[in-house]
């Protein structure tokens, strides 16, 4: 029998809610790992919260930590802006946390995280939560020389995360992928963004070239009229169509002699293969992931240093989409970025 790791999840509007009830679920299925508290400033928020997944709520991490004293975990889903203060609370306490992502507000707080997180021996996992979709996991072995990539991440409107633009709400994940997928270094970044619904840029189009030669263009909209999470790339001799949300990967393959790929398409020289995946929320997946690393104390899936880069790589795209538009004169956009 393994000891019961305890766990608390600090911020619980819609993201950290959604934590709290997959540790209690992983709780109730079996895992070692107990929920014993959750976090709010809203404390009516905190104790609705903690009274529907059988724990307490409180108003601070201090308070918690006071009554809690023997958490080893946790989740911080509160506004980036309060991610370094509160993980160098944990931290300090002996507490290894998942940060959601973005990792911090800047880049200068993601090194001091970093810089914590080695001082105190801490696991500090990032919340990049696609690398734990089934099909971004299926996809991995695949990847032989990616060379072009189109990706489509879509939103209706929401309430929620309107502190950041797009690129860091939306986009960021997609950015984290292709990082991992192409593994090469940024060369050129040309990017267009509007603020449509909020006083932040809710629709951008990037356009990266990578020291490697792959290109990668990106959508991302929160003011769309549908939901589409999808990624397709090149490589040679293969085109890849990966759906997050369907968790579905087909794999375009042309034979060395006719279709030798999979089951035949229009084309009788290209084979359609349709990946087996093991079909998982990935939030079950990250927490597990998070849980494994900190009872073995080894590094986790997503460390700080990718959630860095992916930070740098958008914070470079916002700035890149706020010259833009002072270069071609759009005054709601310079105003959405003051």
């Amino acid at each position: 029998m393994q000891e019961q790791i305890p766990v608390a999840v600090v911020g619980v509007g819609v993201f950290g809610r959604n934590h709290a009830r997959v540790y209690k679920e992983l709780e109730q299925q079996g895992e070692a790992v107990r929920l014993v508290g959750v976090v709010d400033p809203d404390l009516n928020r905190a104790d609705a919260v903690a009274g529907e997944f059988g724990c307490r709520g409180f108003g601070s991490v201090r308070q918690m930590l006071t009554t809690h004293s023997e958490v080893r975990a946790a989740t911080i889903a509160s506004p980036t802006v309060h991610h370094l203060e509160v993980a160098r609370d944990l931290m300090e306490a002996g507490v290894d946390v998942l940060i959601e992502k973005p990792v911090t507000a800047t880049l200068d707080e993601a090194d001091e995280l970093v810089k914590l997180a080695a001082a105190h021996k801490r696991v500090a996992q990032v919340g990049h939560l696609e690398r734990f979709n089934p099909a971004v996991r299926a996809t991995v072995p695949l990847l032989t020389q990616p060379m072009f990539f189109e990706v489509h991440r879509l939103s209706v409107f929401t309430p929620r995360s309107l502190d950041v633009d797009v690129v860091l709400d939306l986009m960021i994940h997609d950015l984290d992928i292709v990082l991992s997928f192409a593994n090469s270094a940024i060369k050129e970044v040309r990017a267009v963004g509007l603020p449509i619904l909020s006083g932040r840029v809710d629709i951008a189009n990037v356009r990266l070239e990578l020291e490697s030669g792959c290109i990668a263009n990106f959508t991302a909209s929160r003011v769309s009229t549908e939901r589409v999470r999808k990624l397709r790339f090149f490589q040679p001799r293969q085109y890849i169509s990966l759906d997050y949300g369907r968790q579905e990967v087909l794999v375009f393959t042309v034979g060395q002699n006719g279709n030798t790929a999979g089951a035949p398409s229009v084309n009788p020289q290209i084979g359609v293969t349709k990946v087996p995946v093991a079909a998982e929320e990935p939030l079950h997946a990250e927490l597990k992931s998070f849980l494994h690393s900190v009872r073995h104390r080894s590094t986790p899936v997503v460390p700080l240093e990718d959630g860095r880069r992916a930070l740098a790589l958008a914070l470079e795209i916002v700035a890149v989409i706020r010259e833009h538009g002072k270069k071609v004169g759009l005054p709601s956009l310079a105003k959405a970025n003051r």
